[in-house]
């Protein structure tokens, strides 16, 4: 699936915090990589939402949104994701209504599905072409690495995911079914939305905004599904499951109908990158990845992202090594030429038509330089 035209590069933003700093330096650190990321070409710029995680600041896209949107001008911005399982389809639409009403033409809304529930009449499953890309002793044959894949099992029975659902919920609510959820949010921002007794909803500011909609998932199953069969643009997450995103862009593309918005299907791939001038400083910048992705994989939540020091002091069992290998595996991390070489095996792998870059380092001025090192260096290849 090689391609021969210049493929864009993205931004995916979580607020990361630094140990030792706070949360409203990290907002005023991502409203100043949004204005780099402008600078220096990348098509898009998004935010993740996380809760109560203390060392991602991103509770809120819409929010975060508004405040980046005022200090830039022309770049792309959105969600990476919402997460629908704890909100309505109609304060949904409202919020992104309200950006775009006041930056019309310059947002993305990304869904995503977590904490709610899985479908109410699940899309035809299509299942994934057998001409995938196969996996031969854990790498595709142009030498893209497919880990062994992770369970979330535990996390979704830790008590911590209960905390979360009970503090985002109001009591005794139930998420809606995410497919009827996504096709309301579609309605309604068409104008298209009634009630089967013929009740008609109209939002405003909301309805015919002029916003990209994006479904993001890990794997070929509903979240891809639900994105083929409306024909929306689809990011397939290779930096949060490494393990499925050939079957999940591969499932999303065999789902695919033509949409008004839409002709042909159009994948976005993530990456958790780390460029720098060589390749020993880059791993030194990227020495508390590991630490900082148990923290997550362990349930207690991310932690404020470590100093080089403070990752190296933590004594790694041999559980603790398992439960990140997935993800230290599969981070890029290096000098731009040996980065950008990686991306072009994932884009080429996946047959990504964007490649979503993820860093995250404990010095702002790193994490710039990082971007500003692969821009220069894609730009020169593409």
């Amino acid at each position: 699936m090689a391609t021969t035209t210049r493929t864009p590069l993205a931004v995916l933003d979580l607020v990361p915090v630094s140990s030792g700093s706070t949360p409203g330096q990290a907002l005023r650190n991502s409203v100043d990589l949004a204005r780099h990321a402008e600078r220096l070409g990348y098509t898009r710029h998004w935010f993740a939402e996380h809760h109560l995680n203390s060392g991602v600041a991103g509770t809120s896209p819409a929010v975060v949104l508004a405040l980046t949107a005022a200090a830039t001008s022309t770049i792309r911005l959105g969600s990476g994701a919402v997460q629908l399982g704890h909100r309505t389809a109609l304060s949904t639409v409202e919020e992104f209504g309200l950006l775009d009403a006041l930056h019309p033409g310059r947002f993305d809304l990304g869904l995503g599905r977590s904490g709610g529930r899985a479908e109410a009449a699940t899309p035809t499953p299509v299942p994934v072409p057998e001409h995938i890309t196969p996996v031969v002793d854990g790498r595709t044959p142009n030498g893209l690495r497919i880990p062994r894949r992770f369970s979330v099992a535990s996390l979704l029975r830790s008590p911590r995911f209960a905390l979360h659902r009970k503090l985002l919920q109001q009591p005794g609510a139930e998420s809606q079914a995410y497919d009827e959820q996504i096709a309301d949010i579609l309605a309604l921002l068409a104008g298209t939305y009634a009630t089967a007794d013929g009740i008609e909803a109209h939002v405003v500011p909301g309805e015919g905004a002029d916003l990209q909609v994006w479904i993001l998932g890990s794997s070929a199953g509903i979240s891809a599904q639900v994105a083929g069969a409306s024909g929306l643009r689809f990011a397939a997450n290779y930096h949060v499951s490494p393990a499925t995103v050939l079957e999940a862009a591969e499932g999303y593309r065999a789902a695919f109908k033509p949409s008004a918005e839409l002709d042909r299907p159009y994948v976005s791939v993530s990456a958790d990158v780390v460029v720098a001038e060589d390749d020993a400083t880059a791993r030194e910048l990227a020495t508390g990845y590991g630490l900082w992705v148990r923290s997550i994989r362990s349930g207690e939540g991310a932690i404020p992202f470590p100093t080089p020091d403070e990752a190296r002091a933590h004594r790694w069992s041999a559980a603790d090594r398992e439960l990140v290998a997935d993800r230290t595996e599969t981070q890029f991390v290096g000098s731009p030429a040996s980065v950008a070489d990686r991306l072009e095996v994932l884009r080429d792998a996946t047959g990504a038509d964007e490649l979503l870059i993820t860093t995250i380092t404990h010095g702002h001025a790193d994490r710039v330089r990082s971007y500003e090192l692969l821009a220069e260096e894609w730009a020169r290849r593409n």
